[in-house]
């Protein structure tokens, strides 16, 4: 990968990293500011799956958080962009389409099939 390209996706992790982190702030301010009373208890459900929901979408975005960060160190080690399987390069396609992957689509499409034999 050349260096324009690892500066691309060192921009676009960060980029990412700090959406994740306004939504995160932005959900506990949510939150933590509403308080409200429902007289109807469908609308209560309904406020109670939504906010389920959206805490269930943070926890995704928790655990992509630690994703993102190891790309970031993967790019300082400057082995970002190398499959950790086969040692190949990873496509800059596949890179831009997922830019914390760690495997080819190779190798990616092996371990996927490996989970449907053993039913993962």
């Amino acid at each position: 990968m050349d260096p324009k390209d690892v500066e691309f996706f060192r921009e676009l992790l960060n980029g990412m990293l700090q959406d994740i982190l306004k939504k995160g702030e932005e959900t506990i301010e949510d939150m933590t500011d509403t308080v409200e009373v429902y007289a109807d208890p469908a609308d209560r459900a309904t406020a109670e799956s939504d906010r389920a929901f959206t805490l269930r979408l943070r926890d995704r975005e928790r655990r992509l958080i630690k994703k993102i960060k190891e790309a970031i160190e993967r790019i300082d080690e400057g082995t970002y962009g190398e499959c950790v399987e086969c040692g190949e390069d990873i496509s800059v396609a596949r890179m831009k389409a997922r830019p914390v992957t760690t495997l080819c689509i190779k190798c990616k499409s092996r371990q996927e099939a490996d989970e449907d034999l053993r039913g993962d």
